[in-house]
């Protein structure tokens, strides 16, 4: 009898349906995306800031005074003297009250010199000079309060990482497209409620939620998208990825028309209610569905997207089952029980953790260079298309396994050389620079398609999810590992990430090669791919299956 994959072939392995399906989900990467990268607008810094003294904007108002004239009564006293203060965060010891003269409110202090007045630290009556509202200005994070900016990304990354524990077990568990649709939910919800928060608190909390149900969305929506498609359209794995760039982009859009904070959260959290229309549309993955013992439902489905792709299933094909592997629930020891297995696993979450701090690392570096923030996050974003067309057009020709190596090695070089390249000549460090985010851009996307076809049908949400894991914990180090290795010398996280990248390089070539097999249906499955390829990754035999219909 056929194998799921043979039904698969004659119900069409990329037809009108998986097109309208692919389309569909990839909306999510927009999203997805734009909740990644949006600290960098939701948390801009103003351009500039002081301390009020209390009483001051009564005075203000009593005397008619501008926010000039008030910022040189309050802050130009601190610049007397010897005082090194920028009344950023401090400001005189004194309090005004109505008596106060609006010409010359220090009078009343008497012979006293205004440069010998106390100083205090200012905790929450700030002044801000910025066209646009940020987090920053909304939550007061600035001076001894400035870490909480960075806090509220490594929250969201916790949520990521909280995400791919919870969510990826409940989708082998329960099915992908069920938790799809709740996580589309409940990022909706959290990230209205993200942008009405009362205080920082809340804010940090629905951010966490956020973060959370935001990597089901994506976890899930790549998942149910290599599922129901053939094995040579399995690179839908990557242009999926496109969209994700393509929404790092859009966000810079959003972000320069929008000129409030809240707005710019509104506008990526509420076209997550809209995913769940999808209920309609987009099935539960016949694949999942087989490995729980639901034939009838897969048999279904596959009738339904026959139909659709202007196909005809044969009538005797009246059962459908794809496994004699029992199915439980799925763990961590399920994932490292197997040699293979075990081997994929460990260098998976290397590669993982390694793409996501150099990718991170490197985004970030711009801030610490400057230049101008909606370009320079425009070009960023640009610049990762070419890396996933460069994708399209050889992994299917030569394989995975050797792009994958040599675009962590190309970015690992990239980023030695661009150290040590001399800052008057900006154009050629920029042009290396940009390699290396070229490189492990095409790192990070194949990693996506590769530990999806690595994992069998029972483990590969749970198995995705754990894995990708490791990237969240790459993406929560990046900033503070990255900011204090520059301040000893500006590149030395560019020679952490090129040994970093080089290793990934080195190890991710003893990964079997997956170009044209079949989606692997059982851990039986898995430890045998590496028997089936040679030295060079060439193809001995095809792989038998245990899936019948």
């Amino acid at each position: 009898m056929p194998s799921f994959d043979e039904v698969l072939k004659e119900a069409g392995e990329f037809g009108r349906f998986q097109k309208r399906v692919f389309f569909l989900l990839c909306q999510t990467g927009i999203t997805f995306s734009s909740l990644f990268a949006s600290v960098v607008f939701l948390g801009q810094a103003p351009d500039s800031y002081w301390c009020r003294i209390p009483g001051a904007a009564e005075l203000s108002e009593r005397c008619g005074w501008t926010l000039e004239e008030e910022l040189n009564f309050t802050v130009l006293p601190l610049h007397l003297g010897n005082r090194s203060s920028s009344g950023e965060c401090e400001r005189l010891d004194v309090m005004w009250d109505t008596s106060v003269s609006c010409t010359s409110p220090f009078a009343h202090y008497g012979n006293r010199s205004v440069n010998n007045l106390p100083l205090t630290a200012c905790h929450d009556n700030w002044v801000y000079n910025q066209p646009r509202s940020s987090i920053v200005s909304e939550y007061n994070l600035v001076c001894s309060n400035a870490w909480m900016l960075d806090l509220s990304q490594a929250v969201l990354n916790l949520g990521f990482l909280a995400g791919a524990f919870t969510l990826g077990y409940a989708a082998d568990r329960y099915g992908r497209i069920l938790i799809y649709l709740l996580s589309c939910l409940g990022v909706g919800i959290c990230g209205t409620i993200v942008a009405f928060a009362p205080n920082f608190t809340v804010f940090l909390i629905f951010r966490l939620l956020q973060g959370m149900f935001g990597k089901g969305t994506w976890m899930t929506c790549c998942v149910i998208v290599t599922e129901i498609v053939g094995s040579d359209q399995r690179i839908v794995g990557i242009v999926i990825q496109i969209f994700f760039t393509l929404g790092i982009m859009i966000l810079t859009g959003i972000a320069y028309l929008v000129p409030t904070w809240q707005g710019i959260q509104l506008a990526i959290s509420l076209p997550n209610f809209l995913f769940l229309f999808f209920y309609w549309v987009v099935p539960e993955s016949p694949r999942w569905l087989l490995t729980r013992k639901k034939g009838e439902k897969a048999l279904k489905i596959m009738h339904n997207i026959a139909k659709h792709n202007g196909k005809y299933l044969s009538p005797h094909y009246s059962e459908i089952t794809i496994s004699t592997e029992e199915v439980s629930n799925p763990s961590f020891l399920d994932l490292v029980r197997t040699p293979q297995m075990r081997r994929n696993t460990l260098i998976l979450m290397y590669a993982w953790f390694t793409s996501a701090l150099i990718y991170q690392g490197l985004v970030m570096r711009l801030g610490i260079v400057g230049g101008n923030l909606y370009l320079d996050f425009f070009i960023s974003g640009a610049v990762e298309l070419p890396a996933a067309l460069l994708i399209l057009v050889t992994i299917d020709r030569i394989g995975r396994r050797f792009p994958f190596a040599m675009s962590n090695i190309v970015a690992g070089i990239a980023c030695l050389i661009t150290a040590f390249l001399p800052e008057d000549i900006p154009w050629l460090k920029t042009t290396v620079a940009t390699l290396g985010r070229l490189g492990i851009t095409m790192a990070f996307e194949i990693v996506y398609l590769v530990n999806t076809e690595l994992y069998p049908t029972t483990l590969r949400n749970f198995g995705i999810s754990l894995c990708s894991s490791l990237c969240d914990l790459g993406e929560i180090i990046a900033p503070s590992r990255l900011f204090r290795l520059a301040a000893i010398w500006l590149e030395l996280p560019l020679i952490i990430f090129s040994i970093l990248a080089v290793v990934c390089g080195l190890l991710v070539l003893h990964l079997p090669e997956t170009k044209g097999i079949s989606l692997p249906e059982t851990v039986e499955d898995v430890e045998q791919l590496s028997s089936h390829f040679g030295k060079c990754g060439k193809k001995r035999k095809h792989r038998d299956t245990n899936s019948y219909i």
